[in-house]
């Protein structure tokens, strides 16, 4: 883990713009719990606070999954575009707790819509929105698609151990999506879309958070059900360490990137993981806290989801709308990232 941080593999850069933000939804299971539900389990609540922030989350029900999330959020995503499902021309979908192994959860997500488009699944775990709209961007910078759709989603109440008491308060279950429509910069000549864009990867993380029962290498037994290695691990941490690390130094070579000055960045949206992180790499940034949005008190970790759903939350609250131009990050088991300067 030392090597990890001490010698960081290096994000890949690009831009892609010439489209704006069309629509946007998100969606939470209804049922709310909150940390005196965990004490059952027992989870310290005031630990849980002040550790990660989190208050409560949601947890989906029997018989709803992550297409159905997903599915929700990308309807009112379309509804608020004023457009229609049939002028969607592609989806793609970032989530790590898909329906099924086959077939993937966007072909799913795809029927329950209506649409007409290809559908493709894209799993980068926690930073999947940032991947996926990145490959969606790019798309629509090659004119290969004019309105996408763009979701993150995931299940997580499903992938982690209720026994593990250090791991299962922080996550909870919630998707976001955003519709994208190719434009002609705006009068002013300001260009909309991705000025700037980071990702990478360093599997030298790999088992730092992983479900080791869960694919081709490990297939599932009663034996490996039994020691419950079809949950997620996590080397809590770790993980804490090379976010927080990783997530600054993401956000402000970006920034660099992009030709924007940090201070002319209307609202910074990271991966809603934990407080502590986001609050170390505000400080870190020199950021005003007015400037930083955090919703995970009320929904913890939604993986995918976090960045949309945050989004969909900072939108309707009127902290952003066309043309603000923000800072995204996501991060998380891979170990992977992604980040991006996007004018609305």
């Amino acid at each position: 883990m030392s090597e990890i941080l001490t010698s960081p593999r290096p994000s890949r850069y690009g831009r892609a713009v010439g489209f704006r933000l069309a629509g946007i939804g998100s969606a939470v299971p209804a049922q709310v719990v909150t940390n005196a539900d965990l004490a059952r389990l027992g989870c310290d609540p005031e630990w849980i606070v002040a550790r990660s922030g989190i208050h409560e989350r949601r947890h989906a029900p029997p018989g709803i999954a992550t297409s159905d999330l997903a599915a929700a959020a990308g309807r009112t995503a379309i509804d608020h575009s004023g457009r229609s499902a049939a002028d969607v021309d592609l989806l793609v979908l970032g989530t790590f707790t898909p329906d099924m192994c086959i077939p993937s959860t966007a072909c799913i997500v795809q029927e329950k819509l209506g649409l007409d488009a290809p559908a493709m699944d894209v799993t980068a775990a926690c930073a999947g929105f940032a991947y996926a709209l990145v490959t969606a961007a790019n798309f629509l910078a090659a004119g290969t698609s004019r309105l996408p759709l763009v979701i993150g989603a995931d299940t997580n109440s499903r992938v982690v151990d209720p026994e593990d008491i250090k791991t299962w308060p922080l996550f909870g279950d919630g998707a976001g999506a955003v519709l994208l429509e190719s434009v002609e910069p705006d009068r002013s000549g300001r260009e909309h879309g991705l000025l700037a864009f980071g990702y990478g990867s360093d599997g030298r993380g790999a088992g730092l958070l992983a479900c080791p029962m869960s694919g081709s290498r490990q297939p599932p037994t009663a034996e490996g059900i039994a020691r419950r290695e079809q949950f997620m691990k996590m080397d809590g941490r770790a993980v804490f360490k090379w976010a927080i690390r990783l997530a600054e130094e993401s956000i402000r070579r970006v920034v660099e990137h992009s030709g924007v000055p940090l201070e002319h960045i209307d609202l910074f949206v990271l991966h809603q993981a934990n407080a502590r992180i986001i609050e170390g790499v505000r400080d870190s940034l020199g950021v005003p806290a007015a400037k930083v949005f955090m919703n995970l008190d009320r929904y913890g970790n939604t993986s995918s989801g976090s960045i949309p759903l945050a989004m969909d939350e900072a939108w309707r609250g009127g902290r952003l709308g066309p043309g603000s131009t923000i800072a995204i990050c996501g991060f998380g088991g891979g170990l992977a990232w992604g980040s991006a300067v996007w004018r609305l």
